[in-house]
């Protein structure tokens, strides 16, 4: 009884010794395994497999603007002007990478100064061909506004993008890029709630269903980048279509969620049919971009006969890093310009709106870390009431951490 007492005992305090050294072993094991480094998407830990990737970054943008910094919208708007004021304008806490293995992807994107949950979505892209996301994303259907906004080429997006972005939805996505050389394409499918960003449910069974096709034909697809920071030694370039069809109360979407354009009232669920499309091109060659968008909107109200309100607006957009003429340029400097030009009612003659804005961005360390400083003039014209207009000034810092 005492021999099996004291071989019992010996047995337990082995097991007890052998947990502690596997304990010990694993911890050990587990912090040779990692890196940790700064790259271009801020704090990043891998594993040296590179079955795990964290990657944690904060982004702040901070605005001087007179005499005002929102876009008018309304006559009145121009009327009242603006106040001259400094502000944060983004604060953002983003994170991303992939776990078990490097085609299984997530991200998500915080904006602190608003307490707003951006982005969540779980992507999966293991084929080039054929990929699949989920969860909430700035939809695809406008290079300007997928593009991010510390990333962008002039300090803002343009006028026509409050009236035509579908900005952030949730849902499932299947994309990819098909083919090579001159018959290289890219394609984006997508389903989604069709309420906007942060909107947990739908208003009525209708889906917004979006697609955009995308040709290469310089046989490589486009970054979702403003500027040709990178110098492309062979031209770059793209065109491509988009379209999607909607029914909820909403005939405008923004980073706020669903909302109205003027006129519409987000009163009845399932009340407007918004059918829209667009054609847009782009292009970088040795310090020069350029890019394009233009727009319909078809506004059908169920409530009142589907009568119709059909809206159009386009942008042409350049830029250019002039070292590339004149040596003695400085290299961090670019200058861009953009016209901008949009009509909310297309049945109404002399009734538009007209964005000119020019910029200059110095770059510190690529977008990143960069300054800006534009100037606009915007303008409304409408029959009803005198044409009013009027400059903007703006200079902004945008940091990446």
């Amino acid at each position: 009884m005492l021999l099996s007492f004291a071989s019992f005992s010996s047995l337990a305090q082995k097991q007890k010794s052998l947990k502690a050294d596997t304990i010990k072993t694993d911890t050990l094991v587990d912090a040779s395994n990692m890196s940790v480094r700064y790259g271009s998407k801020g704090i990043e830990l891998q594993t040296k497999d590179n079955k795990f990737l964290f990657q944690l970054q904060s982004r702040f943008q901070f605005r001087f603007a007179t005499p005002g910094d929102a876009d008018p919208v309304t006559y009145d708007d121009y009327l009242q002007g603006g106040h001259t004021g400094f502000k944060i304008n983004r604060a953002r806490l983003k994170v991303g990478g992939h776990a078990f293995e490097p085609w299984l992807k997530y991200y998500w994107e915080y904006e602190l100064s608003q307490s707003n949950l951006l982005d969540f979505r779980i992507m999966i892209e293991r084929y080039k061909w054929l990929n699949f996301k989920a969860g909430q994303w700035k939809a695809e259907f406008t290079r300007e506004r997928f593009i991010s906004s510390g990333e962008q080429q002039m300090m803002d997006r343009s006028l026509i993008n409050r009236s035509f972005t579908l900005d952030r939805q949730q849902g499932v996505e299947l994309y990819g890029e098909l083919g090579k050389g001159i018959a290289d394409f890219s394609y984006w499918a997508a389903a989604m709630t069709g309420t906007g960003r942060g909107n947990t449910k739908n208003d009525d069974n209708h889906l917004m269903y979006f697609g955009r096709l995308q040709w290469n034909f310089m046989g490589e697809p486009l970054e979702f980048e403003g500027g040709d920071l990178e110098h492309h030694e062979k031209p770059v370039a793209i065109v491509a279509a988009s379209a999607v069809t909607n029914q909820s109360p909403y005939t405008r979407f923004s980073q706020a969620g669903g909302g109205s354009l003027e006129g519409f009232n987000a009163d009845t669920a399932g009340r407007y049919r918004v059918n829209q499309w667009n054609l847009e091109s782009a292009l970088m060659y040795k310090g020069f971009s350029g890019q394009s968008e233009w727009h319909h909107k078809y506004i059908f109200d169920t409530l009142h006969g589907n009568a119709l309100t059909e809206m159009e607006g386009y942008y042409a957009q350049a830029g250019y890093f002039f070292h590339g003429l004149i040596e003695s340029f400085p290299r961090q400097l670019e200058i861009a310009a953009r016209e901008t030009v949009y009509r909310p009612n297309v049945d109404l003659r002399n009734n538009l709106q007209r964005e000119t804005s020019l910029a200059c961005n110095w770059f510190f360390k690529g977008h990143k870390n960069k300054l800006t400083a534009e100037v606009n003039y915007l303008s409304l014209q409408d029959p009803t009431v005198p044409m009013v207009g009027g400059y903007r000034f703006r200079i902004q810092w945008d940091i990446s951490l």
